[in-house]
Order: structure tokens, then sequence, then C-alpha cells
């Protein structure tokens, strides 16, 4: 699905069902450098159980026109314009690394617009390496090396991915790759630069649920939990044995958990 939101073309797909406004909606977002694709199985099981789906291609990512955007607060008001593009009054967030900063400060926001969150590898700050940041700006595989590596728990580093003929981090190098030059060091930098998490987190006014990877280095669990407990009634599930890329490590722990939200 395509969509005009401030002025630039936008893809979404929306799990294989028209997106319909009458219907509970949800937004999926992903992390940094990536693309809707990596939410591809918990998308087609929502539209096919009672929800629009919006699995949405950030600005300047994947299929989407537009120059990538350079803060999280910017990409949370783009969400509501997103919103607006598609008819949609209110929307259940969901959203991965830089993407659930996104949904937590959209809520924060514009909480008249959220009716939920579900927040999957997410910490308070999210600082990353000035080595990092560097060689993602200046576009240096080694980047795409260090974030996939580091991303990825054991089993995405041994195989195993429920998807046949697919393996995870082979796969998460290849999506990271496809984007346009530029995209993931201007992610990072947005990520590295966010310090508004515990009070966006003091602000969310809905059900908020947080789903963390016991083995997450990027953002560990601990500190996610930590989060969670700053979000009044928010409730955080620690998946075991998962790192980082939780839809893609634990797709079906991640989708089941999605069904059960309001």
């Amino acid at each position: 699905m395509e969509l005009t939101v401030n002025g630039a073309t936008v893809f979404a797909h929306t799990g294989g069902r028209p997106f319909d406004p009458d219907l509970p909606a949800v937004v999926l977002i992903h992390g940094a450098g990536m693309d809707h694709t990596v939410w591809s199985l918990q998308s087609r099981y929502l539209a096919h159980h009672g929800r629009s789906v919006l699995a949405v291609d950030l600005p300047g990512h994947g299929r989407s026109g537009g120059a990538p955007l350079g803060t999280i607060a910017d990409m949370a008001d783009w969400v509501t314009a997103l919103l607006d593009a598609a008819g949609a009054a209110k929307a259940l967030l969901v959203g991965h690394s830089m993407g659930a900063l996104v949904a937590l400060d959209a809520a924060a926001r514009h909480p008249e617009r959220v009716s939920g969150l579900a927040l999957l590898g997410i910490a308070e700050r999210m600082p990353v390496h000035p080595d990092l940041l560097k060689a993602a700006a200046d576009n240096d595989p080694l980047a795409i090396d260090l974030v996939t590596g580091w991303g990825f728990g054991p089993r995405g580093h041994v195989g195993g991915n429920p998807a046949p003929g697919l393996a995870l981090l082979p796969a998460g190098r290849r999506l990271m790759g496809r984007q346009a030059p530029g995209v993931l060091g201007i992610d990072l930098a947005a990520c590295n630069a966010y310090a508004q998490g515990a009070e966006a987190a003091a602000r969310v006014a809905c059900p908020a649920l947080f789903l963390l990877g016991a083995l997450d280095r990027m953002t560990p669990a601990k500190a996610g939990k930590a989060l969670a407990a700053l979000v009044r009634g928010g409730k955080a599930t620690v998946l075991p044995n998962i790192g980082h890329m939780v839809m893609v490590e634990a797709p079906d722990a991640t989708t089941d958990t999605l069904a059960l939200l309001e």
C-alpha cells in the first residue's frame, strides 16, 4: 500500500489484506537500517485476525521516498501524519529498537492517537559507540557486520530460522545492505542522541507491553525492565535465549503476544 505522508510517497505492507480504517489499527515500526520486512510473519497474522495493519517503511527506508528523519521526535510526529494519511483515528504502535523509541515518544507526544504500545528491544538510552557511528556515517560495511553480529542472539549465529531456506544473520546483513547509503548512520545517530526515554515513559497513558530478549546485548533486558517500571501499568516479558532481534528470533512468541493485545 502506498500513501502520501508530508508530501512523500510511503510504503506500508498491510499483511495481505486491504487496510480498513474501521478496524482496530496496528502500526509496526522497524529499527535502524531496516524496513517493513522484519515484521513479515506478524503483519500477516494480525491482518488475518481482525486488525488493519501498516508495517511501514520509514522515510528513506525500503520502498518509501523522502529523506530519513534525523530525530526520534520527528519520527514520532511523522507517525501521526501516517495515521492521518491512512484515515485512522488511533492505533496500537508496535516498535523494535529505534522503532520502539519512536512508538514510545509518539505515545507521550500524541496520547490521543495511540491506543497501546508493544515495545521490543528497548532501553531508556541507546548509546552507540563512536567507532560504530563513524563507520555507519562513512557507509563502511563494518557497521552492518557490527550491528548484526551484536544484534542477533546465539540462534541467529548458528541457524534455525522458522522460515525454510533462510538464515538469520545473512538475511540481516542483506536487509541492512540494501538500504540507501547514509540511512544507517542517520538512524544510529538519532538513537544515540535520544535522551527523553524516562520522561516519555512517565507520560504514557495507554497500556504498554515490553517484549525483551534475555540475551540482548544491545538493549539488555535489565534496562528494558527498568524502563517498563516507569510506565504506569507497564508490563515486561523476557524471552529466554533471545537476542535483540526479538521478532525474527522468536517470531511465534512475538506473534502470540501481539495477538493478545487489545
